[in-house]
């Protein structure tokens, strides 16, 4: 319709030119008058026609112009949003680094402090020992045997380890099920001797507790524990650490004091650290060792019991001494059933379907671990058991950190030896 505006608009100018002609000429004016007024009419009508076209074009750019402002006015709106946000953005990093940095400051101030209390406990307790008789048995001696040749072997053997920082953390998963998404990580000591051996926890760990060194491991596979966990939250992976530890650790009235101060310095990582003991040195445990894991407990932490024999728990007293985790392996687990009438129900409690078994537990806020999963078959039987989380060489064998990653949770300089019984004296 646009396209014929203008014709229509000439036409009807030479209508009302026409017009205003023949009122003229029928009004007794002769010809030449009457097409003068033609002429003029039809001027009049062109001028008006260029001037209304001149008004319009002139109000399309006004409107034009007020449009491109608008948009300007938006443009730099923006750009100084942008602007800001960028400031912002750089602002939030710098404090995140400066941040980062106190906090740092502050770990390293507090673990220097803690390794000068060490220090300072060990010294008491070296002075304790030199006052006492001391027996130094000498190699080739008739009082000593093959045995005790060997054991003093291993006992410097690990001393070595510990003072030349030759322990490596290992890592086993534990998966949900069925999901098989790792949740937490079992971690495991291993100590090296100076050719590059491994030394399993079964070889050492005996002579190690028998010298007092036990606590020397503890705190150390804590302290890497502590690093591996803040190593992981930055980068928003939430998982928990299991972390072995023993009634002598629990019980040393030197180290137990210093152990619980480091881990109130790092009581925001209650929810991911969970200590872990064996049946047997849960059910043995003291007076003394039941109220340092009450401590512990106040700060946030759990404890979880392996190392089972039995699934016939207490679990009264397991939910009292803030037990979250239970781990039995899965042969121990699956022997455990029994079929009556078709039914497959637990040995112990034989009026409970073995399905309800892990619900049971759940009801004293405590979870089920099947470990030592090697098969799928296995798999099956636990998840018929309605078991949630699982451990075992099928998800994957306990693996050392790299050693890039197990250099940045060396502790500080003199935190081990300060940590250690003087060497070389003994009671008799």
């Amino acid at each position: 319709m646009g396209k014929f505006v203008p014709a229509i608009l000439v036409v009807t100018y030479i209508l009302i030119s026409a017009s205003v002609a023949a009122m003229i000429f029928r009004g007794g004016s002769d010809g030449g008058t009457a097409i003068a007024a033609l002429a003029g009419t039809l001027g009049c009508c062109l001028a008006f026609h260029a001037y209304a076209s001149q008004q319009m074009a002139e109000r399309r750019i006004i409107r034009d112009v007020e449009n491109v402002r608008d948009a300007h006015r938006l443009m730099v709106d923006a750009i100084n949003s942008t602007q800001k946000d960028m400031i912002e953005l750089a602002d939030r990093v710098q404090n995140q680094r400066t941040s980062r940095s106190e906090e740092l400051t502050s770990e390293v101030k507090m673990l220097e402090d803690l390794v000068m209390k060490l220090g300072e406990s060990i010294e008491d307790r070296m002075n304790e020992w030199k006052s006492g008789p001391v027996v130094v048995p000498l190699r080739g001696s008739p009082a000593m045997n093959h045995k005790e040749a060997q054991a003093l072997a291993l006992i410097e053997t690990i001393r070595e380890a510990l003072t030349q920082n030759r322990v490596d953390l290992y890592l086993q998963p534990v998966v949900s099920l069925p999901q098989r998404k790792t949740i937490f990580y079992e971690s495991f000591s291993r100590l090296r001797d100076v050719t590059g051996r491994v030394l399993m926890p079964a070889e050492y760990l005996t002579v190690a507790d028998a010298e007092g060194l036990v606590p020397s491991i503890d705190n150390l596979l804590l302290f890497r524990c502590v690093q591996i966990v803040r190593r992981l939250a930055k980068q928003d992976r939430r998982i928990g650490i299991f972390c072995n530890i023993s009634l002598t650790s629990l019980r040393d009235e030197t180290f137990f004091p210093q152990f619980l101060e480091f881990l109130n310095e790092n009581r925001d990582l209650a929810g991911s650290l969970i200590f872990e003991l064996g049946q047997d040195a849960f059910a043995t445990r003291a007076s003394v060792e039941a109220r340092n894991m009450a401590k512990l407990a106040d700060l946030g932490f759990r404890f979880s019991i392996d190392k089972v024999t039995t699934i016939d728990f207490d679990l009264q007293d397991l939910h009292r001494s803030d037990v979250r985790y239970v781990k039995v392996g899965a042969n121990l687990l699956l022997e455990q059933l029994l079929d009556v009438e078709g039914k497959p129900t637990l040995k112990f409690l034989k009026d409970i379907h073995a399905g309800d078994y892990a619900g049971l537990l759940a009801r004293y806020g405590i979870e089920v671990i099947a470990e030592k999963v090697e098969n799928e078959r296995q798999v099956v039987d636990i998840l018929d058991i309605e078991i949630g989380y699982a451990q075992g060489h099928l998800f994957g064998e306990p693996r050392a950190i790299k050693e890039q990653v197990l250099a940045e949770t060396d502790p500080p300089a003199g935190f081990v030896k300060s940590t250690m019984p003087q060497q070389g004296r003994r009671r008799a």
